[in-house]
């Protein structure tokens, strides 16, 4: 039985079932047009349906990827063995690799600050300080969708959205309707705060890590940006009534170094800026160096912790405040690598199924397809604005990795144009973006697929109004 399965496979993938540019010159094989192809996008499809399902088949989306980058390697690995060319399907994969490490190395470094933070009780500092104002519902729509918007370009979309969902969640209470709305501006503005900053989105991360984009370059999508939250915010906010919401109110005790973690890693952001503009590395660099700045940081608090709580816990017997004796009770000591365990590590798994599933079907010659339909036989502009409302179906992750891929010929207006629809393209579609996924999984039946649909020709109204400010605002850099 064995054999005759062999033997299938070496009939299926025989140098005869598909075109060859040339074997021997050392270029590459045109696969497009031949059964093995078929069968490698047919694997990433099906396994891309499985990752939109996430929510109702209850699978971690990093599985079907992960298994799909294995097949297709191992058909692209099969086919060029067969065809004497192993060196070059080796190469390709090494190539593919290594963007892949250095994207999970500066995510992994950055999760890790931000869980840091998370653990320093910094976030829920900030929830307790809007709980406590009092704020009316308008205000905290308002007040979330513009922290959402100015905390993404440093923070990161998906981040961001968590934390102020958690605030409308909280302040919105029983009120569903409220929280639907807020949730759904909080990824409009997360998405968009996302897209003037290369921390912001994996998207913009990517396109300043590879190179096309210079990090000062991204400010010019501020105010395209700041339209495409505004627009569909204004109208969406008339439906917001506007009362206030009785909460009970909490106090919250940051944890000691939280402040300076906040400055540590404004430090590692500049480091690693620093690092791709004036040294000419990759920014992974730096943001690697900024790990070693946390762990010694982490050292320091471990060896003078002792000694901290002893001084804190008498200033608190001296006020007799029961509520910091309690919480000084409830403190251990700062430990940077289970913040690293803490990692998100099904998206970072996700991200390497992607990069390599993508990276196969380029090789194959798909991605050359692509790129001949969209920037040769059509414009320019409309190619960049179709890839924003296909990203809203498909996760913008692969579709703007497929078009660095393409790498087409390009001026910086067009990079920048494409930056921001694919970025804010997402927000058209609750599964369009990490940050929509995310909030569907916390606010679970409240904030839905079929809620979010129901805004989406208001939120095409900002992506369309942020493309026309774009192309008016930024004409001379076309």
């Amino acid at each position: 039985m064995l054999t005759k399965f062999l033997l299938f496979l070496a009939v299926l993938f025989s140098p005869s079932v598909f075109a060859s540019t040339s074997g021997s010159s050392g270029q590459l094989l045109d696969l497009t047009a031949t059964t093995a192809g078929y069968l490698a996008l047919f694997i990433f499809v099906f396994s891309y349906l499985l990752v939109m399902g996430e929510e109702v088949i209850h699978l971690r989306k990093s599985k079907p990827v992960l298994v799909a980058a294995g097949l297709i390697w191992g058909i692209i690995g099969f086919i060029y063995v067969q065809n004497g060319m192993s060196e070059l399907s080796e190469a390709a994969f090494k190539h593919n690799l290594l963007d892949y490490a250095e994207l999970f190395l500066f995510l992994l470094v950055a999760m890790t600050y931000i869980n840091a933070m998370e653990e320093r009780q910094l976030f829920d500092a900030l929830r307790a300080w809007m709980i406590g104002r009092g704020f009316s519902l308008r205000t905290v729509f308002w007040l979330t969708g513009f922290m959402s918007f100015f905390i993404s370009p440093i923070a990161d979309n998906l981040t961001t959205a968590l934390l102020m969902c958690a605030v409308v969640m909280k302040v919105g209470g029983i009120n569903h309707k409220f929280i639907s709305l807020a949730c759904i501006n909080i990824v409009i503005a997360a998405n968009a705060g996302g897209a003037f900053s290369p921390f912001g989105d994996i998207t913009t991360l990517m396109v300043w890590q590879k190179g096309v984009v210079q990090f000062s370059q991204f400010i010019d999508l501020f105010i395209p940006s700041l339209v495409n939250y505004i627009v569909p915010a204004t109208i969406m906010s008339l439906f917001v009534v506007n009362r206030t919401q009785k909460v009970q109110e909490e106090k919250v005790i940051m944890k000691r170094g939280a402040k300076r973690i906040v400055g540590l890693f404004l430090l590692t952001i500049a480091t690693a800026v620093c690092t791709h503009t004036f040294l000419g590395l990759p920014p992974v660099l730096g943001m690697m160096t900024g790990l070693g700045f946390l762990q010694f940081f982490g050292f320091f608090l471990r060896m003078t912790f002792d000694k901290s709580v002893a001084k804190k816990r008498k200033l608190a017997e001296r006020a007799q405040d029961e509520k910091r004796l309690t919480y000084l009770g409830h403190v251990v000591p700062f430990d940077v690598f289970t913040r690293i365990a803490r990692a998100e590590w099904d998206t970072l798994l996700f991200f390497y199924g992607v990069v390599l599933c993508v990276g196969g079907l380029g090789f194959m010659g798909y991605l050359s397809l692509v790129s001949e339909a969209m920037y040769t036989h059509w414009d320019v502009t409309y190619a960049n604005i179709a890839i924003g409302v296909l990203s809203a179906i498909v996760d913008n992750i692969p579709v703007m990795f497929a078009v660095l891929t393409m790498n087409p010929d390009m001026g910086l207006g067009q990079w920048l144009l494409v930056t921001l629809t694919a970025g804010v393209g997402g927000s058209l579609l609750s599964i369009g973006s990490a940050a929509g996924v995310a909030l569907m999984g916390q606010a679970h039946g409240v904030y839905t697929f079929a809620a979010h649909l129901k805004w989406t020709p208001v939120i095409a109204l900002g992506y369309a109004a942020s493309i026309l400010v774009h192309l008016w605002l930024n004409a001379s850099l076309f």
